[in-house]
């Protein structure tokens, strides 16, 4: 007689939480999945209208794998759920030559042979006249690169493992997760407990809300987008401007097209990004030395921007010490599976990394090389 199917609970329904349950759905798993808020909430990283989606990555050629396989599963939950999620615009990495970002993006794609292109400022600034180039500075151009909705691709995900056979638990903040003497978690709400046999802990920046937690190098951070009219808005829609990474002396930031009708999406990299250990307490919006900070960076740098900011939205996420995910089994503990601390870059990787989290789960291994991303590296 065939082995039921193992109860998981899905602790946080963020991009990663989601992902993670149509996956684990889908592979005939009895799923509960928890969130303190709604699906796609505004209070942690899957929020603020786009993320951008890239191939030629600065963070390391040992994502490239991970990126392809991300794609064709951002097009199968589009498939699946009828929903467009993803644009391929293109993307830009603008910058001094020498920059580690701009020779990491080379060196990935020389790896993997990807289909980039690099440019000086006068092609790029003939080709690309939204951005404002110094005469010794470049641009890379990724042709397999684009922009993601976050909002509507966790709702998708939910939907889709929902329609799986997945229970969605929304407005159920966990308040505690124990172990039970004769295997597997029980699960503590206000409103109820719950029993599963394997947890998977997809807290985003909620990392310090669990004590299992504690002894890990995951901290919140607030994350702060500004949006900016564009004069000539067909001028600066995702047909006509890439998304873009800026490396610049004097700035750096992430650079989105319109999405939203109006106005262009800039995520300043040279501001600080303070602490957020209590996400639930963000402020609604930002001071005028970062409106002031952000302005002088568009004002310099996108021209065809008003620059000053029409929109400003405060998010928060979770960073690791290196940067990188912990993705793999929590230390110290069984049957249970550790997704924290995406550090700004895991949006586009969530599919695969919940797919890699479902194997975990149902068959104890992943068919990808995720050494470098294993929680133990930070407790051996």
């Amino acid at each position: 007689m065939p082995a039921p199917p193992p109860r998981v609970a899905v602790v946080g329904t963020g991009v990663i939480g989601a992902m993670t349950a149509w996956h684990l759905a889908a592979r005939g798993a009895e799923v509960l999945a928890f969130d303190a808020y709604g699906p796609g909430h505004d209070r942690g990283a899957s929020a603020g209208e786009s993320r951008i989606f890239r191939t030629a990555y600065k963070e390391g050629a040992s994502y490239v794998p991970l990126l392809r396989r991300s794609y064709e599963l951002w097009r199968r939950l589009e498939t699946e759920s009828d929903r467009d999620l993803l644009t391929l615009c293109g993307g830009l990495t603008l910058g001094p030559p020498d920059h580690p970002d701009l020779r990491a993006v080379r060196r990935s794609a020389a790896e993997h042979g990807l289909d980039i292109e690099v440019l000086d400022a006068a092609e790029a600034g003939r080709r690309f006249p939204q951005h404002r180039l110094d005469d010794d500075e470049i641009a890379v151009l990724d042709r397999q690169a684009g922009v993601l909705r976050p909002e509507p691709a966790v709702q998708a995900a939910l939907a889709r493992a929902q329609e799986l056979g997945a229970q969605l638990l929304p407005y159920h903040p966990v308040t505690g997760i124990d172990e039970r003497s004769g295997g597997g978690w029980r699960i503590r709400t206000p409103r109820a407990t719950y029993d599963a046999d394997h947890v998977v802990l997809s807290p985003g920046p909620w990392t310090g809300s669990f004590e299992r937690l504690a002894g890990l190098p995951l901290r919140g951070r607030r994350i702060t987008a500004a949006w900016f009219a564009a004069r000539d808005i067909a001028a600066h829609r995702p047909d006509r401007l890439p998304i873009a990474i800026r490396r610049h002396r004097d700035a750096g930031f992430s650079c989105f097209p319109v999405l939203d009708g109006t106005a262009v999406k800039i995520v300043p990299h040279h501001l600080a990004w303070p602490d957020a250990d209590a996400p639930e307490d963000l402020p609604r919006g930002a001071d005028a030395e970062f409106a002031q900070a952000a302005s002088a960076a568009v004002a310099r740098l996108l021209p065809g921007l008003v620059p000053h900011p029409v929109r400003i939205g405060v998010y928060a996420e979770a960073s690791s010490a290196d940067e990188h995910a912990l993705l793999g089994p929590l230390p110290g503990a069984r049957d249970a599976t550790l997704l924290a601390g995406f550090s700004g870059h895991g949006f586009k990787l969530a599919p695969v990394f919940g797919e890699i989290a479902a194997s975990l789960v149902t068959e104890g291994k992943s068919p990808y090389d995720i050494a470098f991303l294993d929680p133990a590296r930070f407790t051996a």
